[in-house]
């Protein structure tokens, strides 16, 4: 590919040429001079082969070739300045990335808002996100591919924030056996009845968690999976409320009447990369992830 031949400042004169309605305001904008503006454009003209600008009267009007180009230009030019500011923005310690990687029980609700309340405050970096279960996230800690971790574990070594709590309910279909034994439910009436369970996507040392007393388990990978699954008939889970709302309201799902465990309340926690300090970006998601997270 080769070099561009035009450069952005002389997009940037050709479009300060237009948007103030002529060379002379545009070399006053620009604290140039009027001949310097002329040339530039003349010049952008005869390296790229198009005539970009015609004179009607007093006044210089775009062509129809100059009008496209000048429209393309314009995100070239924001591009430009975008790139600009970032790297000023590294200079002074901002990072140009984030990577979060949360537990895939926390509601998604929760990290939209935090999300949607960086992004004006972001300057350029972006946000590299990934979901896991269980140990996945302290592997990812450990290994040193999150800056910041929501986990519900307690992972040893690492300073915790705690965040506010999921709930956990215990729900099957509502023609499932265990519903039409119509009274109260024990761990004894679970033991026969399939049970669905998630996958801990760590690999050093996964850990099981919760109640995993039936004789039956089915094994998946994502929450989603399970409450489908259990929706549909397929044994039973717990699961967290926030995933199942819908399920619940449209009749796909019904709470166990279980004695006593049938909700679980379970904090999350916020890590923070041990390994290296926070950069100014970090620093400010990880407020408005605690911030968001106080509010369902």
């Amino acid at each position: 590919m080769k070099a561009p031949r035009v450069t952005l400042d002389q997009w940037r004169t050709l479009q300060a040429v237009v948007d103030h309605g002529g060379f002379a305001q545009a070399a006053e904008a620009l604290h140039r001079s009027q001949s310097s503006v002329s040339y530039t454009v003349a010049r952008m003209q005869e390296q790229l082969g198009v005539p970009l600008l015609e004179i009607e009267g007093r006044k210089a009007v775009l062509t129809e070739a100059g009008a496209v180009l000048l429209r393309r230009s314009r995100t070239l030019v924001k591009q430009a300045s975008q790139l600009e500011m970032l790297a000023h923005n590294m200079d002074q310690g901002w990072e140009p990335e984030v990577r979060l990687v949360v537990d895939a029980a926390y509601p998604t609700e929760r990290l939209a808002r935090a999300l949607q309340a960086f992004i004006p405050l972001s300057q350029g970096c972006r946000v590299q996100l990934r979901e896991e279960v269980l140990s996945g996230v302290e592997d990812c800690l450990q290994d040193g591919s999150a800056d910041l971790a929501v986990s519900g574990l307690t992972i040893t070594g690492y300073m915790a924030q705690q965040l506010n709590t999921v709930e956990f309910v215990a729900v099957a279909n509502p023609g499932h056996p265990l519903h039409q034994l119509q009274r109260q439910l024990n761990h004894h009436d679970l033991e026969s009845h399939m049970q669905v369970v998630i996958r801990d996507s760590g690999r050093r040392q996964p850990r099981d968690s919760g109640w995993l007393g039936a004789e039956q388990r089915w094994t998946v990978a994502s929450l989603a999976t399970a409450a489908r699954l259990v929706a549909s008939g397929l044994g039973f889970a717990w699961l967290p409320g926030h995933e199942i709302r819908d399920h619940i309201a449209n009749g796909q799902l019904k709470p166990l009447p279980l004695e006593q465990g049938g909700q679980r309340s379970h904090y999350l926690y916020l890590y923070a990369n041990k390994d290296k300090p926070l950069g100014p970006a970090s620093q400010i998601l990880a407020n408005l992830i605690i911030e968001h997270s106080m509010h369902d």
